[in-house]
Formats: C-alpha cells, structure tokens, sequence
C-alpha cells in the first residue's frame, strides 16, 4: 500500500502532464501550392547495353525468320520451357557470335518553368505536361547579432 504523502505527490504529477502538453505550441507552415507554367522538358536519358549470342554463316545473309518478333516469342517459348535441352551447336559454316545491342531509356526529365515571373529548373522523374504544381515555402534569413545576414 502506498503511503498518503507518496499519493499525493504522485496525483500532482499525474495532474500536471496534461498541462505541460496543452503548452506545446505547434508552429503554422509558410507553405503554399501553386501553378508554374512549363516551359520547356528536356529528357534525361539511360543507355543500357545488350549482349545476345546470334549464329553468324559465311556467305548468308541473316536469317529474316530470327528477327523481330519472331524472335521474341522464340526466346520467351525457350524460357518457358522445362525441357533440360543441352548447348545448341552451330550449323556447319556457321559460328555463334555476341552481338550488342544498345537500347536508350528516359529516366529524368530537366524542366524549366516560370512561377510568377522567375524561371526556375528541376529535374523531375516524370514528364509534367503543360502545367506543374509547385510548393512554395518563405522564410525569414536568420540575422546574427550585429544585424547582418
């Protein structure tokens, strides 16, 4: 059993908590949305490169069947299946060759745009369109004691 004098102090603790919660302030943002008008993007692009082993004959041109997507529905068939078939061989006259293939690809887009008369540039990483919705927040520049900033 707790003593009398301990209950006491412990309700004026107990008491006390809500009001040291009702003093926390919590301080309004200087912070706006608003419209730019978008002036002109500029995409940022990713070059990736591919290597594929293709079969190269001498005096062939190259096979117009293994090309496109042909050749896409080929590899995706010979992915799926479960068959555990050994290396492929070259036909005589014929040897496999890496071939590379470079494929570029938006990442980022530089955007200029104009809010309320100033020109500003961000990188972004989507394509805005027309307009863009901006977030604008002012602050005082903080002076130390002599007044300078």
């Amino acid at each position: 059993m707790i003593p009398a004098g301990r209950w006491t102090w412990l309700l004026i603790a107990a008491l006390a908590m809500p009001s040291a919660a009702q003093e926390t302030v919590v301080p309004k943002r200087n912070v706006r949305t608003g419209w730019a008008q978008v002036l002109r993007v500029d995409p940022v692009y990713q070059t990736l490169t591919a290597t594929a082993i293709e079969e190269q004959c001498e005096g062939e041109a190259a096979d117009p069947g293994r090309h496109g997507l042909s050749r896409i529905v080929g590899a995706v068939k010979d992915a799926l299946t479960a068959e555990d078939k050994p290396p492929a061989q070259p036909r005589p006259g014929c040897k496999f060759v890496p071939v590379e293939r470079k494929f570029r690809r938006a990442i980022a887009y530089d955007v200029d745009y104009v809010y309320r008369g100033m020109k500003y540039r961000s990188r972004l990483p989507y394509d805005p369109g027309n307009r863009l919705r901006v977030q604008v927040s002012i602050q005082p520049v903080a002076a130390d004691a002599n007044g300078n900033e």
